[in-house]
């Protein structure tokens, strides 16, 4: 997360917004135009558009260093943009507690914290812990939100480094996930070592979606999609019964859609090795990183998850990242109500029986 509190930005996306977006909602894809015509229609670039019997409304806002676009449906177009306005409010608050780049926020507390004391947090950021831990247990570690300083030293996108192992060495026990300690009884969360640091930016999104979603809901809204980047949670219809379609992005064709899925009730979120990157010698050095052997991760090109919640679904694509292809079907295909499309090492793309029938590859991508 970063860039504190929420600025307004134009209703409309240009090619650069998209192409930071690894799942994008098909009514903002130029290649998805003919696919979701009548969707286009429904929701297009304008503020607001009219079925027989609701009301469509898409707004956009720069929220947790990303932009943030809810489509809200309600019966008419107040009941619509007030719950527009509920789950943007509900997304900012929530940053405030999550997002360490607000030197204020409980989790920046938490890590200034480090290796001293105990801090007390709300329940909405220790739920998020807990998950976080939840996710981590199901992935055998590939998911883990205390991998920060290893990400600090690779710096992809900055110093473009590559660390050496003595470097690597040095940062493995600020990274051990024993060294979080959750009190949930009493609401307090410590680390045990100074210069650990938790960051939820792999799973706060998806957290964030949820309960954007329930905030509108409670807000009258019968069915929408709050969509934090490429962290997505969907619910009910639009009108005329249409599921909300999305595109998957081709993980090595840039612009390019692989997939197409319709969702309902569910949330989708993609981790891939192309947002965060440079070469060096032929070689690919990604932002996430294996936590045992603190190096980029190199089974798959492109992780998507379907989940019944965000923060599901956000913290898996991740984990199942790490995990490799093979071990992160076995994974999916264990969990009720989640389904996975992996794009390997080598290009090859699988999907999990959850999924089957349901994804459309798109056959004008080599």
């Amino acid at each position: 997360m970063s860039r504190p509190g929420p600025v307004t930005v134009p209703e409309t996306f240009s090619s650069t917004n998209l192409e930071r977006s690894p799942i994008a909602p098909a009514w903002l894809v130029m290649t998805m135009v003919v696919l979701s015509c009548q969707l286009l229609i429904l929701t297009g670039c304008a503020g607001t558009q009219r079925s027989s019997s609701s009301v469509v409304v898409k707004r956009t806002q720069m929220q947790m260093g990303t932009l943030v676009t809810i489509t809200s449906v309600a019966p008419d177009r107040q009941m619509a943009q007030a719950a527009a306005s509920a789950g943007f409010q509900e997304i900012h608050r929530l940053e405030k507690l999550l997002s360490t780049w607000i030197e204020d926020s409980e989790l920046s507390r938490v890590n200034a914290a480090a290796g001293a004391e105990a801090v007390m947090v709300s329940p909405e950021t220790m739920q998020v812990l807990k998950d976080s831990e939840k996710i981590a247990r199901l992935t055998d570690g590939g998911f883990n939100i205390l991998v920060g300083p290893a990400v600090d030293a690779w710096s992809v996108l900055d110093r473009q480094e590559v660390p050496s192992g003595a470097q690597l060495a040095g940062l493995r026990p600020l990274t051990d996930r024993r060294g979080l300690s959750l009190d949930e009884e009493r609401g307090a969360v410590k680390l045990a070592k100074a210069g650990m640091r938790v960051d939820v930016g792999g799973i706060g999104k998806g957290f964030a979606a949820d309960m954007a979603v329930a905030a509108m809901q409670k807000a009258g809204a019968t069915a929408g999609v709050a969509a934090l980047s490429g962290d997505i949670r969907t619910f009910g219809r639009l009108p005329d019964g249409m599921k909300f379609p999305f595109g998957i992005r081709h993980p090595r064709h840039e612009e390019a859609v692989l997939a197409f899925i319709d969702l309902q009730d569910e949330a989708i979120s993609t981790a891939g090795d192309y947002e965060r990157y440079f070469e060096r010698d032929g070689v690919r050095y990604h932002h996430i990183l294996d936590p045992i052997t603190l190096q980029p991760a190199r089974d798959c090109q492109s992780v998507t998850v379907v989940a019944r919640d965000g923060m599901t679904a956000d913290g898996l694509d991740t984990g199942i990242f790490v995990m490799g292809r093979e071990r992160g079907l076995e994974l999916v295909e264990r969990l009720p109500g989640v389904g996975a499309v992996i794009v390997d090492r080598d290009g090859k793309v699988w999907v999990s029986s959850y999924l089957k029938g349901r994804v459309r590859m798109n056959d004008g991508i080599e």
